[in-house]
C-alpha cells in the first residue's frame, strides 16, 4: 500500500491547514518545531533518568541495597537504548508502509503512554517482581517510541539553513536537552522540597510522569505541522528524506553509519556524566539533600543552554569537525579533574557541574549530524536514524550504570576514566572519518 492512499488522521488535517495559504515556513519556524519535540523526548529521558535513582531503588527493588537498587534501575535504564534501534526499524517500515505522519503520530503516543504509565506502577511490596517486569516492559517501550520518533526535521532545518549558519541552526534541535532536564528536574525538586517524604513517595513522584502526556500532544502537533510543510513533502518526493530500506541502507552507508555513532562519544559521555551519575553520587555517598541538587542541576542546564548558543556561533566560524575535536580533548583533561571536583565539597561540586555543562553545551550542541553530510541523499533519513540510536546505544545506554559499578568498586578516578576513553574514541572517530572523506574525494 502506498503512503499516498493512506487517508489523513485528523491531527495531520489540522496540520495541514495552518499551510492551506501556501505560505512557506521560515527556517525560523522549523526550528521553533524542532525544539518542541526534541524536548518532549528528553523530557520522558530525564523523568526516568531521576526517578531511577530518587525513586525506583526504593519503590521497585526495596529487596536489596540501595546502591544494588540504583544500579538494579541504571540497568533497566539501559532497556531503552537497546529498544531504539529496534524502534527504528519497526517505524521505517510503518513509515515506507503507511507515511510519516502515522508514524509519528504511533511513535509519540506510545511514548507518551510509556511514560505516563511508569506513573502508575505498583510497589514491589504489592505485587512483587510483576513490578520489575512493568518497569522494564514500559522502559522498553519509551526505547521503541523514541526510535519511531525520528522524523528528518533536524534535516529539513539543516538543508534549510543559510549556508554561514549551518553551524547555528545544527544547534537549535540539540536544545531540546537542557531544556527538557531543566522542567524535568524543576519537578522533582519542587515535590522533593513541598512533600514529606512519605508523601513523595506515595504519589507526588508520580506527576512529572503525568505531566509527559501533555507534552507529547503538544509535540505531536508542533511536529506534524512540518512533516505536512511543502518544503519537507518537496525533499520526501525527491528521496532526500525518504526512508531508504534498512538493510540497503546499512550495505551501503555503513562506514559513515558506524564512524558517526562514535564521533558524539565524548559528548553523550559527558551528557550522563553530569545529569543522571552525579545525582546517584550525592544520594548515595553524601548527606547533601537530592532536592538542593536538582535545583543545582536546573542551573546547570541553563549554564547548558547558553553554552549551546556559544557552540553554533563558534562553529560557524571554525568549522564543527575542528570544534567537536577541539572539544574532545578538554572533554579529556576535564575527565582527569573531574573525580576531585564532584568529591571536592560545596565548592568542588559547583566547579564540576559548572565546567562540565559549558562543555557539555559547547560539545552535544555540535554532536548531532558531523557526520550525516557522509551519507547520500537517498539514505540520509534512515541513515541519521540508524547513526543516531547507535550513537546513543555506545555513548549514553550504559553510562549511568558502567559509571557508578565503577565508582562503588573503584572510586571516582574510575568514573574519570570512563569519561576519559569517550572523549579518546571521539577524536579516532573524528581522525577516521577525516580520512575517508579525503579518499572519498580522490576517488
Amino acid at each position: 500500500m502506498s503512503a499516498n492512499t493512506i487517508p489523513e488522521t485528523s491531527f495531520e488535517a489540522d496540520a495541514r491547514s495552518i499551510h492551506s495559504d501556501g505560505e512557506h515556513v521560515t527556517p525560523g519556524v522549523i526550528a521553533i518545531g524542532v525544539v518542541i519535540g526534541r524536548t518532549s523526548e528528553f523530557f520522558d529521558f530525564f523523568v526516568y533518568a531521576i526517578a531511577s535513582v530518587l525513586v525506583f531503588p526504593t519503590l521497585v527493588f526495596p529487596y536489596v541495597d540501595r546502591l544494588q537498587g540504583t544500579l538494579y534501575s541504571f540497568a533497566v535504564f539501559a532497556l531503552a537504548f537497546i529498544a531504539r534501534p529496534i524502534g527504528s526499524i519497526i517505524f521505517i517500515a510503518v513509515d515506507r508502509a503507511y507515511g510519516r505522519s502515522v508514524k509519528l503520530t504511533m511513535s509519540l503516543f506510545l511514548l507518551g503512554t510509556s511514560t505516563v504509565a511508569m506513573g502508575f506502577i505498583p510497589s514491589y511490596d504489592s505485587v512483587g517482581n510483576w513490578s520489575v517486569a512493568i518497569l522494564a516492559l514500559l522502559r522498553i517501550g519509551q526505547g521503541v517510541a523514541l526510535g519511531g520518533a525520528w522524523d528528518g526535521l533536524a534535516s529539513l532545518l539543516s538543508l534549510n539553513a543559510p549556508e554561514k549558519h549551518r553551524g547555528w541552526y545544527a544547534m537549535l534541535p540539540q536544545l531540546g536537552a537542557p531544556i527538557g532536564l531543566l522542567v524535568a528536574s524543576g519537578l522533582f525538586a519542587f515535590f522533593v522540597a513541598a512533600l514529606p517524604t512519605e508523601d513523595f513517595f506515595a504519589w507526588g513522584w508520580r506527576y512529572p510522569f503525568f505531566v509527559a502526556f501533555a507534552i507529547n500532544v503538544v509535540a505531536l502537533f508542533a511536529r506534524l505541522r512540518l512533516v505536512v510543510t511543502p518544503e519537507f513533502e518537496d525533499m520526501y518526493a525527491k528521496r532526500e528524506l525518504e526512508p531508504a530500506p534498512v538493510v540497503e541502507t546499512v550495505q551501503s552507508q555503513w562506514k559513515a553509519i558506524w564512524l558517526g555513532s562514535f564521533v558524539p562519544l565524548a559528548s553523550f559521555a559527558l551528557f550522563h556524566m553530569v545529569t543522571v551519575f552525579p545525582l546517584s553520587w550525592v544520594v548515595l555517598f553524601t548527606r547533601e539533600s537530592a532536592g538542593r541538587f536538582l535545583v543545582v542541576e536546573v542551573i546547570g542546564a541553563i549554564i547548558g543552554i547558553g553554552a549551546m548558543l556559544v557552540s553554533g556561533l563558534l562553529a560557524d566560524r571554525f568549522g564543527r569537525r575542528t570544534m567537536l575535536g577541539t572539544i574532545a580533548v578538554l572533554i579529556a583533561l576535564f575527565a582527569i579533574a573531574a573525580p576531585s571536583l564532584l568529591d571536592g565539597g560545596e565548592t568542588g561540586e559547583r566547579l564540576f557541574m559548572g565546567i562540565g555543562f559549558v562543555l557539555f553545551g559547547l560539545s552535544f550542541g555540535q554532536s548531532s549530524g558531523a557526520i550525516a553530510s557522509s551519507l547520500s541523499p537517498q539514505h540520509r533519513y534512515t541513515g541519521s536514524a540508524l547513526t543516531t540510536d547507535l550513537a546513543w546505544l555506545f555513548g549514553a545506554g550504559f553510562a549511568p550504570l558502567a559509571a557508578l559499578l565503577l565508582t562503588s568498586k573503584l572510586g571516582l578516578a574510575a568514573s574519570g576514566a570512563y569519561l576519559f576513553s569517550g572523549a579518546v574514541f571521539t577524536l579516532i572517530a573524528l581522525g577516521l572519518n577525516k580520512q575517508l572523506a579525503k579518499r572519498d574525494i580522490a576517488r
